[in-house]
């Protein structure tokens, strides 16, 4: 079994700085600003040759109110699983009476704890830990988290503190699947973190009535029926005018990352509001990702008859671009249909990494040509010769032929539907490459016969007449 670390202590006292030190990525936001995490972050770090999960929480100050209490919540519940905490304190402010509080219930849990004194570059190591041992927990760990000074000195007298590690006999072999990285995007407030702990069964991410309450991308590890998830929570995304703040404009930049690390991403739409524009911004972006799609409409409970078959009837129409995914109409609140949703997400990844057969696709080449012939182009027709794989998620078609940059939109969109219903493809678009070849005698003085000549000048002569 892996360890599992909590980094715990008041709003802006450097946790998410550590915890992008030691995983050595930036999954977790940073700036100068208190109360940035909001919920639990987890990330995967190696700390002496053992692989370990670290969790990232937001602050406690003792008195919270509104969603702060919520983000509290979460910091509880990360210290509930963890094997050892890592209570950080602020070097440069001193002991502040919320560290008290904090102290209080990490003695109650009777974890192994260690006190870190983080912010210590450009001040005396010796001096500004010492007012720390007043806490109780033992040495004081000194450390810079934005530079790395004393961080590998911490994790080695941590490791000492790991259970031991056990062998597990049935662990997934190297070719067992993958989990299916599934993130949830949309709009602000439409109900992505509902969505999100309706799925896992538990109030696993902060939900409160505020747009914006999310503002990271929260990676959750999930099994549901014998198949691997990661559950990707997400920012909502607004119209670029109206993004504004600056930590708004990272919570911007992590959804689009997460819909490129994803293979299949679950566009939520609210019915209460219709399309918007922004909604099909975001769903041009997944398209041109090339990520599998699912699109749910949420809080689709408590709506009249005629309502709902205007709003499916208006939906279809406007993203009639994006006929290859399926639809489900849903509340994540009540739970109506969203466990309809993991089957549609299991589709559209297999589709995803569909096999295909140079022979075959050449095959259904000549039949698409032969039912619906290329358009001619200054009297040539368009050749389509061969067609091969070039990859996965999405699925990958290479055609090789003549004039294939002249296809017309709507000819592309033929070929498209009808290698899909060809592949049995569902929820997921084909991303085609053209290679033409070269012109063997582009460059190069054509030497005509005798023959050839005296047949231009009889054509030459009779164009005069």
């Amino acid at each position: 079994m892996r360890p599992v670390i909590a980094l715990v202590g008041r709003p802006n006292v450097g946790k998410s700085t550590l915890f992008n030190r030691l995983t050595r990525r930036r999954d977790a936001l940073v700036a100068n600003e208190p109360g940035l995490t909001r919920d639990r972050q987890y990330g995967h770090a190696d700390i002496n040759e053992r692989e370990c999960i670290l969790i990232d929480t937001g602050g406690i100050s003792g008195d919270e109110e509104g969603i702060d209490t919520l983000m509290a919540g979460q910091s509880l519940l990360a210290m509930e699983e963890a094997d050892v905490i890592l209570f950080i304190v602020d070097g440069r402010a001193g002991i502040h009476p919320s560290d008290e509080l904090i102290v209080k219930h990490l003695r109650s849990l009777a974890k192994p704890t260690f006190l870190v004194v983080n912010k210590i570059d450009g001040l005396d190591a010796v001096s500004s830990i010492s007012d720390f041992y007043s806490l109780g927990f033992g040495e004081p760990y000194g450390i810079a988290a934005a530079h790395g000074r004393g961080v590998q000195v911490l994790m080695q007298q941590v490791s000492e503190k790991f259970p031991v590690e056990e062998i597990i006999e049935d662990e997934l072999d190297e070719d067992s699947e993958r989990p299916i990285k599934l993130a949830i995007v949309g709009r602000p407030n439409v109900g992505k973190s509902t969505l999100v702990n309706r799925m896992l069964g538990e109030e696993r991410v902060i939900v409160y009535d505020m747009p914006g309450t999310t503002r990271d991308s929260i990676y959750i590890e999930m099994e549901r029926r014998g198949q691997q998830y990661t559950l990707i929570d997400t920012a909502g995304v607004r119209r670029r005018g109206k993004v504004t703040e600056t930590v708004e404009k990272f919570s911007v930049i992590k959804t689009l990352q997460a819909i490129d690390d994803a293979n299949v991403v679950i566009m939520l739409l609210d019915a209460s509001e219709g399309l918007v524009e922004q909604d099909m911004s975001l769903l041009g972006y997944i398209l041109d990702s090339g990520r599998s799609l699912v699109l749910a409409v949420n809080k689709w409970d408590g709506m009249d008859a005629d309502v709902r078959l205007k709003i499916k009837h208006e939906m279809k129409r406007r993203l009639m671009f994006v006929d290859f995914a399926e639809w489900f109409y849903i509340s994540a609140l009540h739970g109506t249909g969203v466990g309809d949703l993991f089957a549609a997400v299991d589709a559209a990844y297999r589709s995803s990494r569909v096999k295909m057969n140079t022979t075959k696709l050449t095959e259904w080449l000549k039949e698409a040509q032969v039912k619906h012939p290329p358009p001619l182009v200054k009297g040539r027709r368009i050749k389509m010769r061969l067609a091969h794989t070039g990859g996965h998620n999405p699925p990958r078609i290479v055609i090789h032929g003549n004039q294939l940059k002249r296809l017309a939109d709507s000819y592309i969109r033929y070929l498209n539907s009808f290698y899909r219903k060809k592949l049995h493809l569902v929820g997921t678009p084909i991303k085609f490459e053209w290679k033409e070849g070269a012109n063997p005698f582009k460059g190069k003085r054509i030497n005509k016969t005798p023959l050839q000549q005296y047949k231009d000048k009889k054509e030459r002569l009779a164009r005069k007449k």
